[in-house]
């Protein structure tokens, strides 16, 4: 059952002919399945208890939560060792809003730690592996949620997304990821990574899904000054698939394959197959131009996303001390026993991170790291602003092909590929909705594009989604592994 739409499960509940007593049984069972096989989860509920099916239609319907988001009373580690018996006395936001539309928790998702990670190989549980290839990472940080949701456990989880945490994941398992405009959505109750950057969002296997489910999660909240109200949205009602006088636009620098003279094989039928439904769009009715953007400007997104995202990192858990909660260090004094607890807590990749953020924060260092990546920023988002002047959102595609290997021999990068790599990170920079659906297979694994509008412009960006994914034939599908 649980390979069902959100639509479909609510119909057969109403109707009686599954109780969500049975759909919560199933998917505990697949939990610990996809567990087993692809270590997903940090916590699986196996209290879980049902709930009455109201009109909601989430109702009575388990999903998953990513171990970032607080769940008062549920183990809320971050995927970190420092907080690996945390125990939050309080909910996330987003959360308790799914909880009273009738949702029902079944598992805490693992991810990156902290959400510091594009691989799903950093969790304090072991690494998430991909349910498409065993052998291929899932992407990260909503590596778990990924998975989960790919493998079939429920047809929805949550995720949050400061670089493309949900959007890249999501291509690489074959599903749905959509971030909403920031603010849409509060954040309080998120353990904060970069809070200029945090957007939280969802993971599904349709855009209809992440329409229903983001409807749900979303609204204004006084306990997050950047929350705004988008009461007079709904996303679920605005899926019309009428497209008509819409315009798209791509980026020639990162779409030609000419601009790649090292291309591998894999990047040639990938961005092959991006063109391939570029002109499928077109044939429907959908106008799509090819736009140029400074490759300069284009090749700093990456740099400039490590500077500002690991400056705010840095600044923002500072308080994860092992003074206030997480496992006390060792140490003769408290500056010795802060030292131990974070030297030994967090991960080599965090610590790298929380080290490129204090030196770009020096004061000697602001002008040139930290504050010349604020213009780069601003300089980004002003250029995407301007096409979106013109253009209803920029369609590309995500990456540079499928899921990487995880030993990482196989799946070096081609040359100059760093632009079309991170060019999700300029809608974190923006806050702009951005929302990525699988568009094909290389050698059997998926691959995705992404579309991304401006800011408030959900509806129409979900919208054109919603047009692009009904010409295709990758909706609602469950992971199988290549063989």
């Amino acid at each position: 059952m649980m390979n069902k739409s959100i639509e479909e499960l609510h119909e057969l509940l109403k109707n009686k002919k599954i109780t969500s007593k049975e759909l919560i049984d199933e998917s505990l069972k697949l939990s610990h399945e996809v567990q087993d096989k692809y270590n997903a989860f940090v916590t699986i509920l196996d209290n879980a208890k049902e709930v009455e099916v109201t009109d909601n239609l989430l109702s009575g319907i388990p999903f998953g939560v990513k171990d970032n988001y607080s769940t008062k009373g549920v183990l809320s580690t971050g995927s970190s060792n420092t907080l690996k018996d945390y125990i939050p006395f309080f909910d996330a936001t987003a959360y308790e809003n799914l909880v009273n539309a009738g949702a029902i928790m079944v598992n805490k998702t693992a991810m990156d730690e902290f959400g510091m990670g594009g691989t799903g190989t950093t969790c304090h549980t072991g690494i998430v592996r991909n349910p498409w290839d065993p052998t291929r990472m899932c992407a990260g940080s909503s590596a778990g949620s990924a998975c989960a949701v790919a493998a079939g456990v429920y047809p929805y989880a949550t995720g949050s997304d400061t670089g493309d945490s949900i959007r890249k994941p999501a291509a690489y398992c074959g599903i749905v990821g959509y971030k909403p405009t920031y603010g849409m959505i509060s954040r309080y109750g998120l353990f904060a990574f970069a809070s200029s950057l945090d957007h939280l969002g969802v993971l599904t296997r349709s855009v209809k899904d992440a329409a229903i489910v983001v409807d749900n999660m979303k609204g204004i909240d006084k306990r997050d000054m950047t929350s705004w109200d988008s009461s007079n949205i709904n996303l679920t009602n605005s899926l019309t698939g009428n497209t008509n006088g819409k315009k798209l636009c791509y980026i020639k620098e990162l779409c030609n394959i000419n601009n790649y003279p090292n291309a591998s094989d894999e990047l040639k039928k990938h961005l092959c197959n991006f063109m391939d439904k570029i002109k499928l769009i077109k044939d429907n009715g959908i106008l799509v131009e090819e736009v140029s953007v400074d490759q300069t400007l284009l090749n700093a997104i990456a740099s400039t996303y490590v500077i500002i995202s690991c400056a705010e990192a840095t600044s923002n858990m500072s308080n994860l001390t092992g003074l206030s909660f997480g496992p006390r260090g060792e140490g003769n004094n408290y500056i010795d026993v802060i030292k131990d607890h974070r030297t030994k807590g967090f991960s080599p990749l965090i610590k790298r991170r929380f080290v490129i953020g204090s030196y770009v924060l020096q004061k000697e260092n602001q002008e040139r790291y930290f504050k010349n990546a604020q213009r780069v920023r601003r300089l980004l988002v002003d250029e995407w602003k301007k096409l979106f002047e013109k253009y209803d959102a920029v369609i590309l595609p995500v990456g540079t092909g499928v899921a990487k290997k995880l030993d990482g021999d196989a799946d070096m990068l081609s040359e100059g590929t760093t632009a079309l790599e991170e060019h999700l990170q300029v809608g974190n920079f923006g806050g702009f909705p951005s929302i990525t659906i699988p568009d094909g297979f290389i050698d059997g694994l998926p691959v995705a594009l992404n579309i991304t509008g401006n800011c408030y412009d959900d509806a129409n960006v979900l919208n054109i989604a919603y047009k692009i994914e009904s010409l295709m034939d990758y909706k609602n599908q469950i992971a199988k592994e290549v063989k």
